[in-house]
């Protein structure tokens, strides 16, 4: 079955993408949410007209996108964290963690846009998230766990 999404899926695509689905999944869950609708040919006309509007908009907001990839790029991250025996940590770190560490430093951005590789951290050390500002704008960001300072 083919659907148009009406807003971005994750593991699927974005809004407005003509995606292939098994029919189940389209008539249970992504058309009665209201995150999909079938894919007919006025529904395919009406999209490529809207798309047909939306491309100069576009260029302006990738643009935009691209500005902010930068300046989150040239933030530093180090998140502080407990640390139990070894380089283990009590708790985890997560994509939330990672965006409040670098809204603190710079620009905002979406928690659901930052994907952590195993999604939480538990050791310290170096790790690379992937953050997608947009379709067509998305980077590595390389930051670190490091061990919170004891206070005596």
């Amino acid at each position: 079955m083919e659907i148009i999404l009406k807003e971005n899926v994750e593991n699927l695509g974005f809004k407005d993408d003509i995606v292939k689905v098994k029919n189940g999944y389209g008539r249970n869950f992504l058309i009665p949410q209201g995150k999909a609708v079938i894919a007919t040919t006025s529904a395919r006309k009406m999209l490529a007209e809207t798309l047909k509007q939306r491309a100069f908009k576009e260029k302006k907001i990738i643009d935009e996108a691209e500005k902010l990839a930068d300046k989150v790029k040239a933030i530093e991250i180090k998140i502080a964290a407990k640390v139990g025996s070894g380089d283990k940590l009590f708790g985890s770190v997560s994509n939330a963690d990672l965006v409040n560490a670098i809204s603190a430093q710079g620009p905002e951005l979406d928690r659901n846009g930052v994907s952590i590789p195993g999604k939480t951290i538990k050791r310290l050390g170096k790790y690379e998230a992937t953050i997608r500002l947009h379709r067509e704008v998305q980077f590595q960001f390389p930051f670190e766990v490091i061990p919170e300072k004891a206070s005596n």
